[in-house]
């Protein structure tokens, strides 16, 4: 049953006894990215120690089936001079006692409730209980009531009348406020929120401090002002100190005065930081300033405010991006004789001989979700700039910082499955949550199909919002939406070449070998589990861009973790024996590799207008240009990435492009 915003709704409790606990108010949902809700709770005593509480949030959805799925542990932790304890994120003001991240509790229909327990009492996916159960809020954002959970805790005699309380609608601006009458009759209001404040406006008022700098951003060698605000003048001087230190950065990289002094009945002071310049290639760096204490008068508005710190010592690779490829600068770190067991098979033998090699469980091995991030930052690394990532799909350097955290994605990064997870079947656990290094994986084999969720074969740095225009479409097929990189939101001219499409065949099909029970086809199926589409625009982007330095470092820097490599970068031929044009032969390595070394010359723009680069050219080339009926029209020289006038009419052409005693045809449109 629903309660309309304003109604009050009387429920009665125990009577409050010392040592209680209670649920005081909660923000489950707040408009736009839900980065300032909180929960706060209330003790009868002031500065009442928390050690043997924990809160533990339970879902209501059908999936959730009234299970924990968030627990907070408060040892160590005791509530204010008015008896509150604030837990919420680093956006919410004042800042809570007890820092979680954005975006972690639940709209609704759900429940939040604190126990006198062990948070390991309540691992994620236990049913909710009413066993040492201290006190419980059921709430919603205009759900259905959820009338199991309902039964579950009305089982104690305590909240035998319980019902479920209305914060509002998805993105209201209400938070869900307890109130006791002279009576001990205990009601909930939806109404503005008040963190840190007692809901019926008593209690001490604490004077609020503020941190405020000019910029986010400044560059080693910099100096910028930090200024503290109070919202009344303070009675006495309030002394304090604040702190930078945030992982590499530290007091060896900036110099300035961090104990501050607010002087009788002033309201700010403010001090001066000076970033040290120094030769050491660190990356990026982020501060976060912050209170060390402060007096229990007193509440932090802010606090943690991130500065970044911009290293001008950042390092370049000697080879291109994908956007600007360069060819033969990077060599393949495959150990001699890796793929020698493929020699003189085909079809079904040769796949599986392939599988043995990439899935061999006595080799390879999985690392965890979060260890990609590690694995991303060192093999997605702009060769321009080292203290950035390369995108897929936008094609530009991002800087590693900018690694999406929360709900919010614009401007930040984030992992880009290839082979979308939706359509593979695989998903994170809980051990995925740990980045625990190179040294510690898991044994995989071919049919460990979960371990594609985290296999950084298929998986990139990526543009968050283009990540999410990605979804889990097929690849090449506009007419249902399917995504092809040409409608990429940046809308940037530069991408025309879309050099990331090549990358993305490869990595697509190296899944389908790597794991049992997916499947590259095509078409743009829709029911088949494990399948994906389109297998001809797939093996044309792999054709018409091949392995670049950047893939071939790639390939490299993985194969360091999961010891296992691409073979469709290393040995790009193989693809013709598996999919395209020569399937059924038999695969014979060294007489591959020559014919792969006359196959990466890529011509583009292709159809085009009137001029050309020829992409994998390392030397000078003498370039034929043949009519459709044979006719020689004229002969040109080439060099490596540089523009080639064809001045040529209306059209098809072939071009004979002979380099180093090697010689390929490439088909052109000029238009």
């Amino acid at each position: 049953m629903k309660r309309p915003l304003f109604y009050f709704m009387s429920i009665c409790f125990m009577q409050f006894t010392f040592g209680q606990v209670v649920i005081n108010e909660l923000d489950c949902d707040t408009p736009g990215v839900d980065n300032m809700e909180f929960l706060e709770l209330l003790s009868d005593t002031p500065n009442f120690p928390l050690d043997g509480y924990v809160v533990v949030f339970f879902n209501g959805s059908e999936s959730g089936m009234n299970s924990s799925y968030f627990t907070v542990d408060l040892d160590g932790y005791q509530t204010d001079v008015n008896g509150l304890l604030l837990i919420g994120s680093n956006s919410v003001s004042p800042v809570p006692q007890f820092l979680i991240s954005e975006n972690v509790i639940q709209n609704g229909a759900d429940a939040v409730a604190i126990y006198q327990a062990d948070d390991t009492d309540f691992p994620e996916g236990t049913v909710a209980t009413i066993e040492n159960l201290i006190d419980v809020l059921l709430y919603d954002t205009t759900d259905a009531d959820d009338t199991d959970m309902i039964a579950i805790f009305s089982q104690d005699p305590r909240f035998a009348t319980i019902q479920q309380i209305n914060e509002g609608s998805g993105n209201n601006t209400n938070s869900i406020q307890r109130f006791v009458d002279i009576d001990d009759n205990v009601t909930y209001m939806a109404t503005t929120p008040t963190p840190r404040q007692l809901n019926d406006g008593s209690g001490i008022v604490l004077n609020g401090i503020s941190i405020g700098v000019v910029q986010a951003q400044y560059d080693e060698g910099d100096s910028f002002d930090i200024t503290f605000t109070s919202e009344t003048p303070v009675t006495e001087n309030l002394d304090f100190n604040i702190l930078l230190n945030n992982f590499g950065f530290d007091t060896s990289d900036f110099t300035g005065n961090t104990s501050i002094t607010i002087p009788i009945n002033q309201t700010t002071a403010s001090t001066t930081i000076s970033l040290v310049e120094d030769s050491d290639d660190e990356g990026d760096e982020l501060t976060k300033i912050r209170f060390e204490s402060l007096p229990s008068e007193y509440l932090a508005l802010n606090n943690n405010l991130e500065i970044r710190i911009v290293d001008n010592d950042f390092t370049m690779a000697n080879f291109g991006t994908p956007l600007n490829p360069t060819f033969g600068n990077v060599e393949s770190t495959q150990p001699s004789g890796y793929y020698n067991s493929l020699d003189g098979l085909a079809d079904d033998d040769l796949r599986q001989a392939l599988q043995a090699i990439i899935a061999n469980p006595n080799v390879v091995r999985a690392q965890t979700y979060s260890d990609v991030l590690d694995i991303l930052v060192e093999a997605d690394q702009n060769p321009l700039n080292s203290n950035q990532v390369w995108l897929l799909y936008t094609e530009q350097g991002r800087a590693k910082l900018d690694l999406q955290t929360g709900s919010d994605n614009n401007g930040k990064w984030n992992r880009e499955h290839t082979y979308p997870r939706s359509r593979g079947g695989f998903n994170d656990i809980e051990a995925d949550e740990i980045a625990d290094g190179r040294d510690v994986f898991w044994t995989t084999k071919a049919d460990s199909l979960r371990h594609g969720n985290s296999d950084a074969h298929a998986l990139r740095a990526a543009d968050g919002p283009e990540n999410s225009t990605r979804n889990n479409k097929h690849y090449g097929d506009p007419a249902s939406g399917g995504y092809d990189g040409s409608m990429a939101s940046t809308g940037d001219p530069l991408r025309m070449g879309e050099s990331f499409r090549g990358d993305v065949a490869r990595s697509v099909l190296y899944m389908e070998i790597r794991y049992n029970g997916l499947a590259v086809v095509n078409g743009y199926p829709e029911n088949g589990p494990g399948e994906l589409g389109d297998l001809e625009t797939l093996l044309d982007w792999h054709r018409n861009d091949p392995p670049d330095d950047f893939e071939i470092n790639r390939n490299n820097v993985v194969y360091t973790w999961q010891f296992n490599r691409n073979p469709f970068i290393d040995q790009p031929d193989l693809v013709e024996y598996i999919w395209g044009t020569h399937v059924g032969q038999i695969w014979d390595q060294e007489l591959s590799l020559s014919e792969f070394e006359s196959n990466p010359i890529v011509i583009y723009p292709n159809p085009t207008q009137q001029s050309i680069t020829i992409k994998g050219l390392q030397n000078e080339a003498d370039v034929i240009v043949f009519s459709l009926e044979g006719r020689t029209v004229k002969t040109l020289k080439a060099y490596p990435d540089a523009y080639l006038d064809l001045n040529l009419s209306q059209g098809l052409y072939m071009l004979h492009i002979t380099s180093e005693n090697k010689t390929t045809i490439k088909k052109l449109i000029v238009n």
